[in-house]
């Protein structure tokens, strides 16, 4: 008997013992060592043209290296970000922010190694960009991992540039899945209280196993610093943004040719529909896929391609993730009767504001500008105006300006504007570019004076008032 509860006792104390073994009984000393190496990172150079008014700082004093290029015609700003190399063959993922506006880029391994970076491709819409550098030998790399399998509360890690500093690691948790942040159409982000602080973007999130999970791209900070709430981008995102951008220099979306709405209880009533799942259909264009598969405004989509439509957002990815030219069982719900359509998906156009071509119609080629130019002002994200973001945000062809793509959580500037605002004209000035937009913020930087900006939100005109802070 004694024997028997001396072998209970050990199994008892054994079991919590066993539930720990994922963590390493020594710190996270061994990962960092393997996956550091594969952080990289980044520097970019942007000239700026006729902006008088940027800081001078003494020669020699520790500030130097951001005066504006001494009697240039153009001023010189240089930042920083993070990256990560996904090959051997120097293949490194990193946010578009990062890069967007850079005339320069250079790529920086731990051990010091500088390599000049040209753009592979980059995707306005996810904040993802591919990069290449070459390298005489193979080049320390990490793998994605599997994003899906990641829970709350799975410990995670963070490697990246903070501030400048380079190859830095934080620790945290996974601390929620699916995070909309509104700062763009795809956001689906894992929330980490792992540091992440300016200088961390585009840097990876590492699972225990050492694959990336995600792409650290955002903080909610009323400081700027970390204060435990950061996103990333999962890979379930990222990797076929990236083999895209490999194989084509672009990104390649399905269209569908609607606008959708969640499911309210006045919706609901309308199409007859008893569930609260599902994306309602606002608005159709004439002529694109859901037009010719007669579909109507008021349908609910509840299924499509046989996974369940949870709301407007997940249906926008599900189609935009869809091959172009394949053929989509879509279940829908009308006047009270399910009933199921089929699609054929064509391509979304990206491009450059001219009209959607139809499908097969002439030859398919990459684009090279890797999408509309866009960026953020005081924490706001714009981007110059192209034929899908008409379409995202049913904007009229008259209209000009930057579109609204979002706003930092918690930033000065959140609530000022919402998604889907156009700018016209900022400081009483007209918008046709976001280098226009820079120049005048550069400006209002400077003494840090709020900026009057003309928007045009669902046709109507209104006036906001930016703080020239982030």
């Amino acid at each position: 008997m004694r024997a028997l509860l001396s072998f209970l006792l050990l199994l008892f104390m054994a079991a919590p013992a066993a539930a720990q073994t994922r963590l390493p009984a020594e710190g996270f000393a061994d990962l960092a060592e393997r996956l550091t190496p594969a952080v990289v990172n980044i520097a970019t150079r942007q000239r700026v043209q006729g902006v008088d008014e940027l800081p001078r700082f003494p020669p020699g004093s520790p500030m130097e290296r951001f005066s504006g290029g001494g009697d240039d015609a153009a001023a010189q700003i240089t930042s920083l970000g993070s990256g990560f190399i996904i090959s051997g063959d120097g293949v490194v993922v990193t946010n578009n922010h990062v890069i967007e506006a850079a005339d320069a880029i250079d790529v920086i391994l731990q051990n010091g190694q500088r390599f000049e970076a040209t753009v592979v491709g980059r995707d306005p819409a996810t904040d993802i960009a591919v990069l290449r550098i070459q390298s005489r030998t193979p080049l320390p790399h990490v793998s994605f991992g599997d994003s899906d399998t990641a829970r709350v509360g799975d410990i995670v890690l963070a490697i990246g540039n903070p501030f400048g500093l380079g190859g830095s690691l934080s620790v945290g948790v996974v601390s929620a899945r699916n995070r909309n942040i509104d700062a763009g159409r795809y956001d689906d982000f894992i929330q980490t209280d792992a540091a992440i602080n300016r200088g961390n973007s585009g840097g990876p999130l590492f699972n225990m196993a050492g694959d990336v999970i995600g792409v650290n791209t955002a903080i909610v900070s009323p400081t700027g610093a970390s204060v435990g709430v950061g996103f990333a981008t999962p890979t379930a995102i990222v990797r076929p943004v990236v083999e895209q951008l490999l194989r084509y220099g672009e990104t390649r979306r399905g269209w569908l040719g609607v606008r959708l709405a969640n499911v309210t209880a006045q919706i609901a009533e309308r199409a007859g529909y008893r569930g609260q799942t599902g994306a309602a259909i606002t608005r159709i264009t004439p002529g694109g896929p859901a037009a010719d598969a007669g579909l109507r405004v008021g349908d609910v989509v509840v299924s499509f391609a046989g996974r369940e439509v949870a709301d407007s957002r997940a249906l926008t990815r599900m189609v935009g993730d869809s091959a172009v030219g394949a053929q989509v069982e879509v279940e829908i719900v009308r006047d009270g009767r399910r009933q199921s359509v089929r699609i054929t998906i064509q391509r979304l156009d990206e491009g450059g504001g001219g009209p959607r071509a139809a499908a097969g119609a002439g030859p398919d080629r990459p684009r090279r500008d890797g999408g509309p130019r866009g960026g953020r002002i005081f924490g706001v994200a714009l981007s110059e105006l192209d034929a899908g973001l008409r379409e995202e945000f049913q904007i009229e062809p008259d209209v000009s300006g930057l579109v609204v793509l979002g706003a930092d959580v918690g930033g000065a500037n959140e609530g000022v504007l919402r998604a889907g605002d156009v700018v016209e004209a900022m400081a009483f000035q007209p918008l046709d570019s976001i280098a226009a937009a820079r120049a005048i913020a550069g400006r209002a930087a400077i003494g840090e004076r709020p900026i009057v900006v003309r928007v045009n939100r669902d046709g109507e005109i209104t006036y906001r008032r930016l703080r020239a802070r982030s």
